[in-house]
C-alpha cells in the first residue's frame, strides 16, 4: 500500500490527541478543574490505563491471527482472559484481601490464572503425537470453556455480595485512583509489545503458512512459542488489572489490516497505537453514555464486537486477501 507513513503518522497524532484530550471529556466548564487532585489523580491515570490496555490486547489479538492464520483467534478464543478470570473468581469468593507490592490479591490471582492457562493450553497441544498451530487453537479453546464452567460453579456457590462482585469484575473497568495500576501494566506491554516488533519478519511468514516460513529458515517452534508467551503475558497482565475486556483484540487488528495492509513491520506499531486509541474512545463512551453513571467499559466493547464479529463472519474476501 502506498502511503502507510502517513497512516502511520496520522495514528500516532490521534493517539497523542486522543491521550492528551481524553481527560477532559464529560467536563462542563474549565471550572470543574479546580478540584485538581481528582483530574490528575483519577482522570489522567485512568486515560494511560486505557491507552495501554486497548495496545496490549490489540497486539496481542493481532499476533494470535497471524500464528494460527484465523482471523477470529482473540486472547479470549486460547483460554488467556478465562484463565485470568477465574483466577480472579477464585480470589474474589474466597475473600482474599491481601496485596503484594500495592498488587492487589484479585489481580495477583488472575495473572496467576493466566498463566495457568498458558501452561495448560501448551502441555494439553504437546501431549499429541504431533504439535501443530491447530491441536494449539482446540486445546486454547478447550481449556477456554472449562475455565468458564468453573467460574459459573464458583458463581453459583457465592453469596450476593461475591456474585455481584464476580459479576462486575466480568464485565471489565479501568476504574483507578493513583498510577499504581499504570506502572504495574506498563512492563508487560511495553515488553510484550517489544517482542512482537522485533519478530514481525517471522510473522510475516508464519501467517503465509509454516512451510514457507521452515523455508526461509524461521524456526518456527521456538518463534510460537517465544510470541505466544509474550502475547499470554502481556494479556494476563491487563486481564489482572482491568478485567476481560473482549472483542478488542479481534477488531483492532482486522480494521488496521483494511486501512494499512498486511505487513507486519506497519501493521504491528499501526495496531499498537489504534487498539490504545479505540479502547480509549470506548471508555469515554462509557463514561459519558448515562453520566453520571458509568457503564462498564467491557459491555461498549461487547456491543460493537458482536456486529463485527457477525460481519467478519459474512464477509466476501477478495481473491487477494490475506487468511489473517
Amino acid at each position: 500500500m502506498k502511503h502507510r507513513g502517513w497512516i502511520l503518522a496520522g495514528f500516532a497524532l490521534a493517539a497523542w490527541g486522543g491521550v492528551a484530550l481524553a481527560p477532559y471529556f464529560g467536563v462542563v466548564s474549565l471550572s470543574d478543574l479546580r478540584a485538581i487532585p481528582v483530574f490528575w489523580q483519577i482522570r489522567v491515570p485512568r486515560v494511560l490505563l486505557a491507552f495501554l490496555a486497548g495496545s496490549g490486547l490489540a497486539m496481542a489479538g493481532m499476533t494470535f491471527q497471524a500464528l494460527f492464520r484465523n482471523p477470529l483467534a482473540t486472547p479470549f478464543t486460547l483460554g488467556v482472559s478465562s484463565g485470568a478470570a477465574f483466577g480472579a473468581t477464585a480470589a474474589i469468593r474466597l475473600g482474599w484481601t491481601a496485596s503484594l507490592l500495592g498488587v492487589s490479591a484479585v489481580s495477583l490471582s488472575a495473572f496467576a490464572g493466566a498463566l495457568a492457562s498458558l501452561v495448560l493450553v501448551y502441555g494439553v497441544a504437546m501431549a499429541r503425537s504431533t504439535f501443530s498451530t491447530s491441536a494449539l487453537l482446540l486445546a486454547g479453546a478447550a481449556i477456554s470453556f472449562f475455565f468458564w464452567s468453573l467460574i459459573l460453579f464458583i458463581q453459583y456457590l457465592s453469596d450476593f455480595t461475591s456474585s455481584f462482585r464476580i459479576l462486575r469484575w466480568l464485565m471489565g473497568g479501568l476504574e483507578t485512583v493513583g498510577y499504581g495500576a499504570v506502572l504495574d501494566v506498563l512492563p508487560f506491554v511495553i515488553s510484550g509489545s517489544a517482542v512482537i516488533l522485533c519478530f514481525t519478519r517471522e510473522l510475516n511468514l508464519m501467517a503465509a503458512g509454516e512451510d514457507l516460513a521452515v523455508s526461509r529458515g524461521v524456526q518456527v517452534g521456538v518463534v510460537r512459542a517465544v510470541l505466544f508467551s509474550a502475547s499470554t503475558l502481556m494479556v494476563g497482565g491487563v486481564v489482572a488489572l482491568c478485567g476481560p475486556i473482549g472483542f478488542v483484540g479481534m477488531m483492532a487488528p482486522h480494521i488496521c489490516r483494511l486501512l494499512i495492509g498486511t505487513e507486519h513491520r506497519h501493521l504491528a506499531p499501526a495496531t499498537f497505537l489504534f487498539g490504545g486509541l479505540f479502547l480509549l474512545a470506548c471508555d469515554a463512551v462509557a463514561r459519558l453514555l448515562i453520566a453520571p453513571a458509568e457503564i462498564p467499559v467491557g459491555v461498549i466493547t461487547a456491543l460493537l464486537g458482536g456486529p463485527f464479529f457477525v460481519w467478519l463472519l459474512l464477509r466476501r474476501p477478495s481473491a487477494g486477501d490475506s487468511p489473517v
